[in-house]
């Protein structure tokens, strides 16, 4: 019997550009294979823990797939290939040194409440969304 990879994005749930990312994933991962948890929830916390990740530093979207963990722009990327396409494509930043990458990824981070607004509380998922939810 095969086991099936666990693939978790960790994000800043009451970062409206984080929330409006986790919206772009779920209509573009055909596969319905990623489950999404926030960073401020008790389940990030223990399993980031794991990977002696603090669950409180919200600067950055977190992927874990399998054993691996990705962060900032890696994981970004990482998750392109759970895309359909045409967004699959956006992998093609790979080709970009991961030094500037986590350079303007940091910018986008460090600015993205004052750019794009913050929420007074986490996303609450459609029913329809539920299920891809961890909590």
């Amino acid at each position: 019997m095969t086991q099936v990879e666990e693939k978790i994005v960790f994000f800043d749930g009451v970062c409206h550009l984080c929330n409006g990312s986790v919206e772009f994933l779920i209509r573009n991962n055909p596969g319905n294979s990623l489950r999404y948890a926030t960073l401020q929830s008790e389940f990030a916390r223990e399993k980031l823990q794991q990977f002696g990740k603090d669950n409180q530093q919200l600067e950055s979207i977190l992927y874990l797939k399998g054993d691996r963990l990705f962060e900032r722009s890696s994981a970004a990327l990482a998750l392109t290939a759970e895309l359909s396409y045409p967004a699959k494509a956006l992998g093609i930043f790979w080709i970009i040194p991961k030094f500037i990458r986590d350079w303007v990824y940091d910018i986008i981070a460090s600015n993205r409440y004052s750019w794009f607004g913050k929420k007074k509380e986490c996303m609450i998922p459609t029913p329809e969304q539920r299920e891809k939810f961890i909590f």
